[in-house]
């Protein structure tokens, strides 16, 4: 029953207008994995969802301990959560030496934490074959802007084994202003692609 209760919250965020401001909230924190060689395999994100959306996400979840999960507890809605954004390409787009380049699916490895009251969701997305980028930039919204996100204040990406000479740099969006926000108020269908406007954009440069 709870794995159709978030399946349906999914599917509600998206059939709603986003009428002009998010309903979720994301902290985000991202990890450029690399292989020996220089090349770049995947992504691992770890998002921070409010605590709105946590207390729903819970509703019905179980646990030994009150107050506090384990992640077997949490891995039916962690499961859900995961499958549930894959029409969405995981909300994470990669464009490697200015091409786009498809990530896969997740790792099986994925995982929901629990802590100080919100739920941190952990999984890795692989590159569909390792590449060696010379420019990598990393994009993270959701296009529709029902969930914000945001790049954590502390560390918010890190190059895991990846050559030293390789330069991160990050650009964190704009805030809404006034004229946009009345703009899509007054025009939801205008909404499509409207959170490409908020992107986290991480750009990684190697030699």
């Amino acid at each position: 029953m709870m794995r159709f209760f978030l399946a349906a919250l999914v599917s509600l965020a998206f059939a709603l207008p986003a009428a002009a401001h998010p309903h979720v909230w994301v902290k985000a924190t991202s990890e450029l994995v690399y292989a020996p060689d220089g090349s770049i395999t995947g992504i691992r994100e770890h998002w921070t969802f409010d605590d709105m959306f946590t207390a729903f996400a819970l509703q019905g979840v179980e646990s030994k301990e009150k107050g506090k999960y384990t992640r077997e507890e949490l891995a039916p809605i962690a499961k859900v959560n995961v499958e549930s954004i894959k029409d969405y390409d995981y909300f994470t787009y990669a464009t490697v030496d200015g091409k786009k380049s498809p990530l896969g699916d997740p790792l099986p490895d994925y995982s929901f934490d629990y802590k100080d009251e919100m739920l941190t969701l952990n999984f890795t997305l692989p590159f569909k074959q390792p590449l060696k980028a010379k420019s990598l930039k990393i994009e993270v919204y959701d296009p529709t802007y029902f969930i914000d996100f945001e790049l954590a204040k502390e560390t918010p990406v890190s190059l895991v084994g990846a050559p030293t000479d390789c330069k991160l740099t990050t650009e964190l969006p704009h805030e809404m202003t006034y004229a946009q926000g009345k703009t899509l108020s007054d025009n939801p269908e205008a909404a499509t692609n409207w959170g490409a406007f908020f992107a986290n954009k991480i750009m990684v440069k190697c030699p």
